[in-house]
């Protein structure tokens, strides 16, 4: 084993601002030079060991030896102002987590949200008629990538599409990393868990069969959720059943147009899609800073290194899915890989609960634009496109396309 003076100077984390979907070439020498090493945290104290191997990253997110409910102090580096919420879901660990996870699993398995399909396509038809009609030049995520994974999720939980002001901005808030002020971020999220809050009242007084409800039935007959945990997984859900497909979708397109035989690829042969939508989330790198950092509860050797416990660790999943160890050409985009096992969607415990339903919605919207818009083209120069910035996730704020 290797030790590691813990006083070393260590870089700050990221390494460089994002770029449009760049993947900074660090990570590619990191894999092959330091697979694990010390990294300053823009938020808390002390420093963050980051993995950036496939295979390390694994243990990371799988092994109940790194703990997210740990990783919920105040002084824990993360890349976000504020730390994980120990009564979210995302802050918890076995079994509290599970617990969780099971009363909403049932609404994500594959089998329900197959039966969504037919409704997907009535979506994605409808919003990209609506851009017919206003014509080109039109902003894709005004009339596709938010509309189409909001409403979806608004469904599911049964919470009225005329409020996705009210949680998008919370969204905006709770993803920012520089955007907003901590302050700012705790102001978003009073007054959003007082909206949850009246929707859940709302229920217990007018019982419905959406997800929600059936949440409120689980926390006044079962008594498996404190109210506060009720009230934050609603919000869990909405932002994360919207948020990043929102912004893949966006990121998609990019990849897709900026080197057209991409797109005239899928064009050419509609099958191609679910095999693009499974290499596209490999090679994108939808986070914008790091990942959520998780604690070791003993010490653990990963990567020659011994992590004591208490230290903090975090995997970089964009760079694990580039490792070379595990995908041939990683750097390359494969519509016809055979060999994709992807963490994306994350792993273990933690693995995203709606990887399903985030996979179909990619699918059905591309498959909607390829056929509706074959000659699909950005509308102003690349350079130009906006994308978000101060943000966890990267995405655009707007993507004019003519056809």
């Amino acid at each position: 084993m290797t030790a590691v003076d813990p006083t070393t100077s260590a870089p700050m984390y990221p390494f460089s601002p994002p770029r449009a979907l760049d993947l900074d070439p660090i990570y590619e020498r990191l894999r092959r030079d330091e697979p694990i090493t010390r990294v300053r945290m823009p938020y808390g104290t002390g420093t963050a060991w980051l993995v950036s191997r496939y295979a390390d990253a694994k243990v990371v997110l799988g092994d109940p030896r790194f703990s997210t409910a740990a990783a919920t102090g105040a002084d824990t580096p993360r890349s976000t102002p504020l730390p994980l919420d120990p009564e979210g879901i995302l802050g918890m660990d076995a079994p509290e987590h599970t617990r969780l996870r099971r009363l909403v699993a049932k609404a994500f398995t594959a089998r329900r949200v197959e039966q969504m399909r037919p409704r997907l396509r009535e979506l994605v038809d409808s919003s990209l008629t609506e851009m017919v009609e206003h014509g080109a030049p039109a902003d894709l995520v005004h009339f596709l990538a938010l509309p189409l994974p909001v409403t979806v999720i608004c469904d599911m939980l049964g919470v009225p599409y005329e409020d996705r002001h009210l949680f998008r901005s919370f969204s905006d808030a709770t993803m920012s990393t520089t955007k907003y002020t901590p302050e700012q971020i705790t102001e978003a999220r009073d007054k959003f868990l007082a909206y949850m809050a009246g929707l859940v009242a709302q229920r217990r007084a007018e019982p419905t069969d959406d997800l929600l409800g059936a949440l409120v039935l689980a926390r006044d007959n079962d008594d498996r959720l404190s109210e506060m945990e009720l009230i934050r997984l609603g919000i869990g859900l909405l932002v994360a059943g919207h948020e990043t497909t929102a912004n893949q979708l966006t990121n998609f397109t990019y990849l897709l147009l900026s080197e057209r035989e991409r797109y005239e690829a899928l064009v050419a042969d509609p099958a191609l899609v679910p095999a693009a939508v499974e290499e596209m989330l490999r090679y994108t790198p939808l986070g914008a800073a790091g990942g959520f950092v998780r604690i070791a509860l003993e010490d653990v050797e990963l990567a020659g290194v011994t992590v004591r416990k208490g230290e903090s660790v975090f995997a970089q999943i964009a760079a694990a899915n580039r490792d070379d160890a595990v995908f041939d050409r990683p750097d390359k985009i494969d519509f016809t890989r055979q060999h994709n096992p992807h963490m994306a969607f994350g792993h273990g415990l933690h693995h995203c609960l709606g990887a399903q339903l985030a996979r179909l919605e990619l699918q059905v919207a591309l498959e909607g634009m390829i056929t509706r818009f074959p000659g699909l083209r950005f509308a102003v120069p690349v350079e130009e496109l906006p994308w978000r910035t101060g943000m966890l996730v990267r995405g655009l704020e707007a993507l004019p396309v003519a056809w």
